[in-house]
């Protein structure tokens, strides 16, 4: 049983992969980027996530290879801290406040004790300054780093404006159309500047630099795309550059390779541009890498290359250009139209991805499933440009069907299109199977599938709502001609419409036998089998924003709310008011599985979440401020298995989990277990205690229990070995961290000792049979010595005594007798 605990807002996905630089291993068997106010460490071999390093406080904006260890890591945060980490094994070595927010971080291998970050300056807005922090070596996880130095003042915000040229001998930023130029050894400054546009009405400005590992040259990137190569720089007057022009937009990021022999840069192209010498004609692309790259990495092995994508893709490529791996989480849309819907045949989380796509995200492994393209158009990386995109999206109950609409406004035109999906079993994916132009005149605003029994087409109904003051009914007819392409297509069945008001919501009632459709400030009821207005239902003032249906016992029930903050019970058999309560809901979501329904208000800037059941107008939980943003939307998604709670409170979790995507697009749920106690996706990678295989040295360690047997009294009895309870000393070998271990010398005997077998405590019977048996193997070897004549002489002595004859036996034969008596013959029972 889980204890009542409070009730915990997680994050479980969405948070940005590409607010820092990513930073491969020395071995480029990891890569490790910061998401959110958490560090990743994934697999470059495998895509898995390996740990996932928590301990910030705020967002993660830096990580970097301590250079002395190239099994540490150094990260710094907007909480004011840099952190020290053991990667390999996930821990938190040690921790340095600096007390200013860190914007960016910078590990040098000429700098032995100190880093490099980018600090606000105190006391003015937007300034900031590089600064060397010194981290001192003093005993303690927590450690004090107020000793630092200025480098740079002016700098840009951005880790990419800022970078270190060959051997750490000077650092590079810039900022807006200036190029500073430090150099520590003389202690000299040099500044650069450009005009803010050229002859030809090209944009100068700064967008990232990137310095040549071997040679002194600084790339810098601009926001007309070019690139510039900046070299003898030691000169205020006497410098040069030649410029290199590819990309049509800004240049996002550059990285040289590390021999410095090519040089990468990205953009909103999502295409990686690979310079070769510094020529403008010798270069080579990898193109349709998803979206625009942000950041560009490079191994230190120079066998890797990454991208960082704004959409939240990991990319891994080949030096040679070649696609190598992608990790995708919770692809971040331009914007999330279609809400938040499950896909009832795989549990998965469904709404915009790419442009024009569906994405189905699986919540287990913070992975995506797969993409779905329904628009099915090139997307054109250009501002401004009206294109088609995704709005809408709904499942039928099994997930048979699924039915989409996307649109694309262009001044006064609106071009609308309803698709109607088939999943086809045989090639496991979703085929198209009817596309009506323009379903309505005016952007449709609500859609839903009848959840009924979808093994006979015939109860299948989709219901659509409009602006255009109509909801439609569409239903499946079967072509009966015999040269049509498929049996099977979609049509309007009805057309119904309130006094010339705009549709706004539709629902279907769990059996599906009433339809419950929104006009601004009025519900109206309607049966499904004959459409017939049945009831409606008003509260003004304000117009309905959400509705929904009551479940299982509550099916009887309405719900509603109103933009002017209020959140409506309607009874259906006495069609009246059951009651109201003034509340700013957003978010309204039944439990598919449960009665429960669950409303997320927001007020004064706080998102606050109740949880009641429409027969009890009591909430049976209250959540306020579950996040910083405004949340979107929600939805409950069914578990595999029933989750066990400890309190009545928060029973509404049993059977669903609640998750919501924030307006940052990051993905929360809720959960009533400390981050120790609950299973994440990092965890499951590290509880390794009881997924080990069956090998020797498992079982050498006690990690798997085993049985034996034993002849004493039966062969069924089971005698457990006396390994099977884990030694303190190899639990203390495995799990403490290798650079605080004691010498080997001193855990081999501590070891060795923990696998011996101590002797087991025996009746006084044993003892004594043992004991005995001891005296009698001494004894063998003196009979031997003796004569074999001695063995032969038998004093036998008849005796009348009741009728029987008594024999003496010799001190052989009872040895003899004595050994077969305790002999097991327990077997012949079998037979």
């Amino acid at each position: 049983m889980v204890a009542a605990a409070g009730l915990r807002v997680v994050c479980c996905g969405g948070s940005p992969l590409h607010g820092a630089r990513a930073v491969f291993s020395a071995d480029a068997r990891f890569l490790l980027c910061t998401a959110g106010d958490f560090v990743k460490v994934y697999s470059a071999a495998t895509e898995e996530l390996v740990w996932l390093l928590r301990g910030h406080g705020g967002l993660v904006t830096g990580v970097g290879l301590n250079p002395h260890n190239r099994l540490q890591l150094y990260s710094c945060s907007l909480d004011g801290s840099i952190k020290l980490w053991d990667f390999t094994d996930g821990i938190l070595i040690k921790t340095f406040t600096v007390g200013y927010k860190l914007l960016a971080l910078y590990a040098l291998d000429s700098c032995e004790d100190s880093v490099f970050v980018i600090i606000p300056k105190r006391g003015e807005r937007d300034t900031f300054q590089l600064v060397s922090v010194k981290l001192t070596k003093t005993a303690g996880q927590d450690v004090e780093a107020k000793e630092f130095s200025v480098v740079l003042e002016g700098v840009d915000a951005s880790p990419k404006c800022t970078a270190f040229g060959r051997e750490g001998e000077y650092v590079a930023s810039a900022k807006n159309f200036h190029l500073q130029v430090y150099f520590f050894k003389r202690k000299q400054l040099n500044r650069f500047s450009l005009r803010a546009t050229n002859a030809k009405g090209g944009n100068n400005l700064f967008t990232c630099v990137a310095c040549h590992p071997k040679e002194d040259c600084i790339a810098t990137g601009h926001a007309d795309g070019k690139i510039r190569l900046w070299r003898n720089f030691y000169h205020n007057k006497e410098y040069v550059f030649s410029t290199m022009h590819w990309h049509h937009d800004r240049v996002m990021d550059l990285s040289f390779s590390i021999e410095g022999t090519s040089l990468l840069s990205g953009g909103v192209e999502a295409v990686l541009v690979q310079w070769h010498n510094g020529s403008d004609c010798k270069k080579d692309f990898l193109p349709r890498l998803g979206s625009a790259i942000e950041y560009i990495s490079v191994s230190s092995d120079g066998t890797h290359y990454c991208t960082l994508h704004t959409d939240n893709r990991i990319t891994i490529i080949n030096s040679n250009l070649r696609f190598s791996k992608s990790i995708q989480g919770l692809i971040r849309a331009r914007d999330v139209k279609t809400g938040l819907v499950v896909d009832p045949r795989t549990k998965a989380l469904v709404l915009n991805g790419e442009a024009g796509h569906l994405q189905f995200y699986c919540l287990q492994s913070d992975k995506q499933l797969y993409s779905l393209d329904i628009v099915q158009q090139e997307y054109i990386q250009q501002e401004g440009l009206n294109q088609t995109d995704l709005v809408k999206v709904a499942f039928s109950a099994q997930g048979k069907w699924l039915a989409t609409v996307e649109e694309r406004e262009e001044e006064p035109d609106l071009e609308l299109h309803l698709k109607l999906w088939f999943f086809d079993e045989e090639t496991q994916s979703f085929k198209l199977n009817t596309q009506i132009s323009m379903p309505h005149d005016d952007h449709i605003t609500a859609m839903c599938f009848r959840d009924m029994d979808e093994l006979e087409d015939d109860s299948l109904i989709l219901v659509t709502a409009g602006k255009d003051c109509l909801f439609k009914v569409w239903v499946i007819l079967e072509d009966t001609d015999p040269e049509a392409q498929q049996s099977l297509s979609w049509s309007c069945d009805f057309v119904g419409s309130y006094h010339n008001y705009q549709a706004t919501n539709c629902c279907f009632s769990e059996d599906g036998s009433l339809l419950a459709v929104s006009f601004e400030e009025t519900v109206t009821v309607w049966d499904s089998s004959t459409w017939d207005l049945k009831c409606t239902f008003c509260h003004p003032p304000g117009k309905i924003r959400d509705i929904c249906f009551g479940r299982l016992t509550c099916s009887k029930y309405l719900i509603g709310a109103t933009d002017h903050g209020f959140l409506c019970c309607w009874n259906l058999l006495s069609c009246a008011l059951e009651w109201s309560a003034h509340l700013n809901v957003v978010i309204l979501q039944p439990d598919p599985l449960s009665e429960h329904i669950a409303a997320v208000s927001w007020l004064s800037k706080e998102s606050s979440l109740f949880v009641f059941k429409p027969n009890e107008p009591r909430p049976i939980c209250i959540q306020r401020n579950l996040c910083k943003e405004k949340i979107q939307f929600a939805a409950f998604v069914p578990r595999d298995v029933p989750e066990t709670v400890g309190s009545e409170k928060y029973v509404w979790l049993r059977r669903s989990q609640l998750y919501f995507l924030t307006d940052a697009q990051e993905l929360m749920t809720f959960s009533t277990k400390s981050p120790e106690e609950r299973l994440t996706v990092s965890s499951k990678q590290l509880a390794v205690e009881e997924s080990l295989p069956v090998t020797p040295f498992s079982l050498l360690l006690g990690k798997h229990r085993h049985q034996q047997s034993q002849g004493d009294t039966d062969l069924t009895k089971v005698v457990r070995n006396h390994h099977e309870q884990d030694s303190p000393a190899v639990k203390e070998l495995l799990h403490t961290p290798a650079h605080v271990l004691p010498s080997a010398s001193f855990l081999c005997p501590i070891f060795i000792n923990s696998l011996l077998i101590s002797k087991e405590k025996k009746s006084a019977e044993e003892v004594a049979d043992e004991v005995e048996m001891e005296s009698e193997e001494a004894e063998e070897d003196s009979d031997e010595e003796k004569d074999v004549t001695e063995m032969e002489q038998e004093n036998i002595k008849s005796m009348d005594l009741l009728g029987e004859i008594t024999c003496k036996l010799s001190k052989a034969e009872e040895k003899e007798l004595r050994k077969v008596r305790k002999m097991d013959y327990s077997w012949i029972s079998a037979f």
